[in-house]
């Protein structure tokens, strides 16, 4: 299967991401609906998920939509190594662990086999080659079709390939976090394998919701969990934002629009993750479809950010 496009971010469904300080909060069961609604009516065949989001709501979710919706085609990705519920100390890459939380997903999920599923992040613990080992078990018993690795630099896809191939990789990347321009990237592009980012917009950054001097938005990612994105309270950035802004003027288009589309204009880059909070947000998603940029028109506007 290849893994490629635009994937629907389910990362805040019943949550905000895998943070256990905001389990049952974040986006409620009919709002996921109405975008998980709107992702399908607009060609959005692929969702992803981690078994920790929300605590194990973000599968939940999917979960009562598929059976709801009967959707056919749905390929899910979802990911392990965060705590969900009830222990927190309960984390890591273990295979016993692996085993035990798959199958807590497919039963979440309502499925007898996840298409993708993901090392969510390395595990210090845990030898990379037990890791693989038990990921490649997995889909020799038809649990899985196939595994990847996301958050990992290109040491640890490195070390992973060594004992097999993981199906894809999935990192942060946007215009403003640009780091895996040196090592993965590359890595992926040598050895064929999907690269597929979270993050196009860095949390709402690359909309334009953040203005210098101005308070940040009631219930927006910078009120809620400030930490990722505090590097970018800088008049670099806002001096980045105000020219982005005037480009997506220019070319009749919102800023988001403009940012995905240059995330999937970038060199091995094969698709990438979008995560709106309400079915509206998926229209500058959609928009970027259909957005050309050259090679010169992206490397324009990265020098917005330089």
């Amino acid at each position: 299967m290849k893994f490629t496009g635009i994937s629907l971010g389910c990362g805040n469904f019943g949550g905000v991401g895998s943070a256990p300080e905001f389990f049952g909060q974040g986006i409620p069961e009919d709002e996921a609906f109405a975008i998980m609604d709107r992702a399908w009516e607009n060609g959005i065949r692929w969702f992803d998920t981690a078994d920790a989001y929300g605590g194990g709501r973000s599968e939940e979710f999917i979960g009562r939509w598929r059976a709801a919706r009967a959707p056919d085609g749905l390929v899910i990705t979802t990911k392990v190594f965060h705590s969900t519920v009830g222990n927190l100390d309960d984390f890591g890459l273990a295979p016993q662990r692996i085993k035990r939380q798959v199958e807590g997903s497919l039963g979440r999920l309502g499925v007898d086999r996840i298409d993708l599923y993901l090392a969510h992040e390395p595990d210090p613990g845990t030898t990379i080659d037990d890791t693989v080992a038990c990921f490649e078990a997995l889909v020799a018993e038809g649990l899985i079709g196939a595994w990847g690795l996301s958050n990992y630099d290109d040491a640890g896809i490195t070390d992973a390939l060594r004992y097999g191939r993981p199906a894809l990789v999935q990192n942060p990347y946007s215009l403003l976090d640009r780091s895996d321009e040196d090592g993965v990237l590359p890595l992926c592009r040598a050895n064929a394998i999907p690269y597929v980012p979270f993050g196009p917009l860095s949390g709402g950054w690359l909309t334009g919701k953040y203005r210098r001097g101005e308070p940040f938005p009631p219930g927006s990612r910078m009120t809620q969990r400030p930490g990722p994105y505090e590097r970018f309270v800088d008049d670099r950035v806002f001096d980045g934002l105000d020219r982005l802004r005037a480009e997506a003027d220019a070319r009749g288009i919102g800023m988001a629009a403009l940012a995905f589309a240059w995330v999937l204009a970038s060199s091995g880059v094969t698709g990438a993750v979008c995560g709106p909070n309400r079915a509206s947000q998926l229209d500058p998603i959609l928009a970027a479809r259909d957005i050309v940029l050259s090679p010169a028109d992206r490397d324009r506007i990265a020098s917005f950010f330089s």
